[in-house]
């Protein structure tokens, strides 16, 4: 696995809960305090959203951050190199994870976010941008429908990842199936307002921003889905 910092969103941030910052506040705090902090988003798994676009510059403008927008629909950017690692958070947007990945690909982004991570880039996201981090996941990119596997994540992250594990009816019995069947490997479930944090690849903490958001730890015993409660820090605790 690469070394570096990921805070994975399974819900919440500024696009599902634009009336609480304590996400992306502790999104935040992870860069090293030396100015406004510079952050890029890409809305690539929204088709690059210009309602997402606006939501984002809206929740992270001045002086909160610097903010930057890395479109690959419009590309507007030619040195997608230069205007990566020039940030200090790359924020991966939510939608489809598989076309998402398909993109970053064939524009070789891939390959820039794992070195950007490597360089000390806070690489994030929500939903879809959770996903895409880890080696597998379970994803409505084939069809709101029916939830699938889908085993071809970046896998700078061991393992697979749920987001939406209490916001979607079908998300927590479907990733149940899946781990217990072998179809996904372990990984980690999460409620919307949960962040899980990882420094190196390994579990460093993990956030919310609502009181009862929970997580887990999610793993294959004898053909068994066994979900472990993994401690999550309530941020408004002391706010």
């Amino acid at each position: 696995m690469s070394s570096g910092t990921i805070l994975a969103l399974a819900g919440g941030g500024f696009s599902m809960e634009p009336d609480n910052p304590l996400l992306d506040d502790f999104l935040l705090s992870l860069v090293p305090r030396c100015g406004t902090p510079r952050v890029c988003f890409l809305p690539t798994a929204s088709g690059d959203s210009d309602d997402y676009v606006r939501r984002f510059e809206e929740a992270f403008a001045a002086p909160r951050a610097h903010t930057t927008v890395l479109s690959l629909f419009r590309r507007e950017h030619t040195d997608l190199r230069s205007l990566v690692l020039a940030q200090d958070v790359v924020y991966v947007g939510g939608g489809n994870t598989a076309n998402l990945l398909a993109l970053w690909r064939l524009h070789g982004l891939h390959e820039i976010l794992v070195e950007a991570l490597e360089a000390g880039v806070v690489l994030a996201g929500v939903s879809a941008g959770m996903n895409c981090w880890f080696q597998a996941s379970v994803t409505d990119s084939f069809g709101a429908e029916r939830l699938q596997p889908f085993d071809d994540g970046l896998g700078v992250l061991a393992g697979s990842a749920c987001p939406h594990y209490d916001g979607e009816e079908q998300r927590r019995p479907t990733y149940l199936e899946l781990v217990a069947t072998g179809r996904l490997p372990d990984g980690y479930a999460a409620d919307d307002g949960c962040a899980l944090l990882f420094h190196d690849g390994q579990l460093a903490d993990a956030v919310s921003s609502r009181p009862d958001a929970a997580a887990y730890l999610v793993h294959n015993a004898s053909g068994v889905a066994v979900e472990e409660p993994l401690q999550v820090r309530y941020l408004g605790a002391h706010a």
